[in-house]
């Protein structure tokens, strides 16, 4: 009896690719498009449609705009107006992305969910476990490194090991109509990559305040806090004489502390919002990704009461930014993830 499939199915080369290979193993697979909402997602919409086609599957459409507004698009603009940094995909994953696919699952009766992320799964004592693949570029464990236990059991990547280019050279094979449809490089609802007209939009115009150093001098004045981020040196509008680099967001305050360079080092972090995939000692070393496009650096993650832990890095990274996602690995595992705290004055 064939494995059913339900897979989302974005439109582009990557999903594109990743249904013909469960294709070729013989999965009944079912395309789901995920509609924002957006009228930009309608070229989108048109392209998977092809795809389903070129492909050969069954096609189906869901409205996420709804959850996405509610749990992603609302919460990343009052992240920037609490002076932090949001990754939306990271919170779209598991709170909407993943979500959907899952429930379409179980409404269609489907074994398994997939998606055209480069990752790849892998046994671990403890359960299935997303590995971090170091040798990769496209390795996009980061962005999935929020899923849970139960949601990772359901998985199939069938990217996971190929390169981009791979993708495209099986694309061009099987006939695929988007083999070289470019890739989105915007979050899908800020098309035109304008962050802080976005975050206007949704919650009105933050005011202006105060550039200021360390000791709280003031230096000039910002546009506001939604403009700004941890390690910021291009576009501040401010000349000092000196290179300067946004260190901390204060946004009690309304102000944007500025340090000369250097100054957007950290030597340690908090993290919120912690997610284990499995019991932990009282201290351990590890492997931690403060951004996405960071590698990974050397630290000891030591878990505190509640959901925190405290992240002390063998040499100081730059520019953690309070909100971002920071993965903690361990002997190529995703081992957990939690979201950087506000730094302390």
């Amino acid at each position: 009896m064939k494995s059913k499939v339900l897979l989302g199915l974005s439109g582009g080369v990557d999903s594109a690719v990743a249904a013909a290979l469960l294709r070729q193993e013989g999965a009944e697979v079912i395309g789901l498009f995920l509609h924002n909402g957006s009228t930009c997602a309608d070229a989108d919409l048109a392209a998977a449609r092809a795809v389903s086609r070129d492909i050969g599957i069954e096609f189906c459409v869901a409205d996420i705009s709804a959850a996405l507004r509610e749990r992603v698009e609302l919460p990343f603009a009052e992240e920037y107006l609490r002076g932090r940094t949001p990754n939306p995909c990271v919170m779209c994953n598991p709170a909407v992305k993943f979500a959907a696919l899952c429930a379409e699952a179980d409404r269609i009766g489907a074994d398994t969910v997939a998606t055209g992320h480069y990752a790849q799964l892998k046994e671990h004592p403890c359960g299935l476990w997303l590995l971090w693949d170091d040798g990769s570029p496209r390795d996009q464990s980061y962005m999935l490194a929020r899923l849970g236990a139960e949601v990772l059991a359901r998985c199939r990547f069938p990217l996971g090991g190929l390169s981009k280019e791979d993708v495209r050279e099986i694309a061009r094979k099987q006939g695929i109509s988007v083999a070289e449809r470019p890739d989105s490089m915007e979050i899908c609802f800020i098309p035109d990559n304008d962050y802080a007209a976005f975050v206007e939009r949704a919650l009105g115009v933050p005011p202006e305040g105060d550039f200021v150093d360390k000791e709280g001098n003031v230096l000039g004045h910002h546009r506001g806090i939604h403009r700004y981020t941890v390690g910021q040196r291009k576009g501040l509008g401010i000349a000092l004489g000196y290179p300067a680099y946004v260190s901390r967001i204060d946004a009690a305050q309304n102000r944007v502390v500025l340090a000369p360079a250097g100054g957007e080092y950290r030597q340690e972090i908090v993290l919120r919002d912690c997610l284990w995939h499995a019991p932990l000692p009282a201290a351990f070393d590890a492997q931690v990704k403060v951004r996405h496009t960071k590698r990974p650096a050397a630290a000891r993650v030591t878990p505190e009461t509640g959901d925190c832990a405290r992240v002390t890095f063998a040499d100081p990274v730059r520019a953690p930014a309070p909100g971002q996602a920071a993965a903690v690995l361990q002997d190529g595992f995703v081992v957990g993830c939690g979201y950087i705290g506000d730094a302390e004055a």
